[in-house]
C-alpha cells in the first residue's frame, strides 16, 4: 500500500473512531440522538474518502467496520411489545407489569409498546409471531415463569429481534431474564405472621409449584418460624395464576382449618377480601397482598404485602436496548435481579406504607429473643431485617444455614448461604411447611 492509501486509511479509521465516540458520548451522557449537523459532516468526510486510492479489500475491510459501528448509533424508534399472563386489572402480577410498561411509554418519546393479556402459557408463541409479525416489534417481554419455553423458541425463530423472559432461568444470545424477586419480602412477612397469629396455623394459597413460588413459601415459612418455632404453613395449590373462585375457595378451608394468617401467590385480591369479611364478621384474619397495592381491599386484614417496582427493570433494558448495548448476539448472560438492594421490590400492602398502622402496635407488644439483636419487639426487627437487605452491603439472608427441609435433613448448613443456583431450582419445603412441592 503506498504511504497516500495508507494516510487515507488511517484517515478513515479516524472517522470511524470518531462516529463511534460521538454515538458513545451522546448515548451515555444523554438519552438524545447524534446530532444530525455532526452526523452528516462525518458522513460526508467519509464519502469523500471512500473515492480515494484505498485498495479494494482495503476498503471492504473498512466499510464492514463501519456498517458495525453505525449498528451501535442510537435507533430512531423502538416498538416494545409484553405479553401477560393475567389481565391486567387494577390489582396483582399483570397489573403491576402493565404499570411498568405504562411509565416507560410515557417516558421516552422515541418508544411505543403495545400489549396481549390475558395469554394462556400455551398461546405464548402465537401472541409473539403476532408482535413480531403484524406489530412490528423489536423486542417482546414475555412476563410469566410458564413463558419460558416459549420464549427461547421464538428466539430462535427469531434470530434478529430482541426477547426479555421474566422470572425464568434460560437464556439464549437473543433471549435475557429480569426478575424482581420477592423472596425477602415474603420473609418480613412471615415474621409479622408469626407474631400475630393466635392458632399457630398459618396458610398459603399458591399458584403453581414453580421454583419461584417454592422459594417464596420457604422465605416466609423461615419468617413464620423465627419468631414462633411452634407454627406451621399449611399449602393450598390452585394450579392457576388468576382464578378468584379457586383462591377463594383455598383460603376459605385454611380458614376452616384453624388458619388465622394467609399469605398467596395469586392474580388477584380475594384472599385478601376473604379475610377482611371473616375479619368484619368477628373472626380476626391476617392477610398478605401480593406484588401490587391491594390493602384497600382489606383494611382491617391486610397487615403487609410485596410491591414490585418494575419500572426500574425496564427503563434500564430498554434504555440499553435503545443504545445498543443489548443485542440479539449478546443476551446468553444477562440477567437482572432486582430486590430490596436495588430498589426492585419494596414491603408493604400499599407504597410508602411498610406495615399497616392498624397492627403496628400488636406487633409491637410481640418480642422475641435475637442471637445478635437481644430481646426486640417484630416491629423492630421487621424494620432491622428490612435495612439489613437494603444496604448496599447486604448484611443478612432468609436464606442462612442451618435450614432444614420438611424431613429435617440438612439442606444448607451452618455458616452457609442459599446460592442463587439453589434458590432458583428449589423444589423442597423448609421445615414447618404442611403440604407438597407438586
Amino acid at each position: 500500500m503506498s504511504d497516500g492509501s495508507q494516510t487515507n486509511k488511517l484517515i478513515i479509521i479516524a472517522v470511524i473512531a470518531l462516529i463511534l465516540g460521538v454515538a458513545i458520548g451522546y448515548g451515555l451522557t444523554s438519552l438524545t440522538m447524534v446530532p444530525l449537523s455532526e452526523y452528516a459532516e462525518l458522513q460526508t468526510s467519509y464519502n469523500e474518502l471512500q473515492a480515494s486510492s484505498v485498495s479494494l479489500s482495503d476498503y471492504n475491510q473498512l466499510q464492514s467496520e463501519y456498517d458495525d459501528l453505525l449498528a451501535l448509533l442510537p435507533r430512531t424508534s423502538v416498538k416494545a411489545g409484553f405479553i401477560y399472563v393475567g389481565p391486567i386489572g387494577d390489582f396483582g402480577w399483570s397489573h403491576a407489569h402493565e404499570q411498568g410498561r405504562l411509565y416507560i411509554d410515557q417516558k421516552f418519546p422515541w418508544l411505543e409498546t403495545v400489549y396481549f393479556e390475558s395469554v394462556a402459557e400455551a398461546d405464548c408463541e402465537r401472541y409473539v409471531d403476532r408482535l413480531i409479525t403484524e406489530e412490528e416489534c423489536d423486542i417482546v417481554f414475555t412476563t410469566s415463569f410458564g413463558f419460558m419455553d416459549p420464549t427461547i423458541t421464538s428466539g430462535e425463530k427469531y434470530g434478529d429481534k430482541v426477547f426479555f423472559h421474566c422470572s425464568g432461568f434460560l437464556r439464549r444470545e437473543n433471549v435475557g431474564t429480569y426478575f424482581a424477586d420477592f423472596y425477602q419480602l415474603y420473609y418480613l412477612n412471615g415474621l409479622m405472621a408469626g407474631a400475630l397469629t393466635k392458632t399457630d396455623k398459618v396458610g398459603y394459597v399458591g399458584a403453581y409449584p414453580t421454583p419461584e413460588v417454592v422459594r417464596h413459601i420457604n422465605a416466609f415459612a423461615l419468617g413464620v418460624r423465627e419468631v414462633n418455632p411452634e407454627a406451621t404453613i399449611s399449602v393450598r395449590w390452585i394450579y392457576s395464576w388468576y382464578d378468584p373462585t379457586s383462591a377463594r375457595e383455598a383460603a376459605e378451608s385454611l380458614i376452616a382449618e384453624g388458619c388465622d394468617a394467609l399469605a398467596f401467590t395469586e392474580d388477584s385480591p380475594t384472599v385478601l377480601q376473604v379475610g377482611q369479611e371473616h375479619t368484619e364478621a368477628g373472626n380476626q384474619i391476617y392477610t398478605f397482598s401480593h406484588y401490587s397495592p391491594m390493602q384497600k381491599f382489606a383494611p382491617d386484614s391486610c397487615v403487609s404485602g410485596q410491591l414490585a417496582h418494575w419500572e426500574t427493570l425496564y427503563e434500564d433494558i430498554i434504555i440499553r436496548y435503545y443504545l445498543g448495548v443489548h443485542n440479539s448476539t449478546n443476551l446468553s448472560n444477562v440477567d437482572y435481579l432486582y430486590n430490596l438492594r436495588l430498589g426492585g421490590v419494596e414491603l408493604g400492602g400499599e407504597f410508602g406504607v411498610p406495615i399497616n398502622p392498624v397492627f403496628v402496635s400488636e406487633l409491637e407488644s410481640v418480642f422475641v429473643e435475637d442471637l445478635v439483636l437481644g430481646n426486640i419487639n417484630v416491629n423492630d426487627l421487621v424494620m432491622v431485617r428490612l435495612n439489613q437487605m437494603s444496604a448496599p452491603l447486604v448484611s443478612f439472608d432468609p436464606f442462612s444455614g442451618p435450614i432444614r427441609d420438611q424431613e429435617g435433613t440438612i439442606r444448607i448448613p451452618e455458616g452457609a448461604q442459599g446460592t442463587y443456583a439453589d434458590l432458583w431450582t428449589i423444589d423442597w419445603f423448609v421445615e414447618g411447611v404442611i403440604g407438597a412441592v407438586g
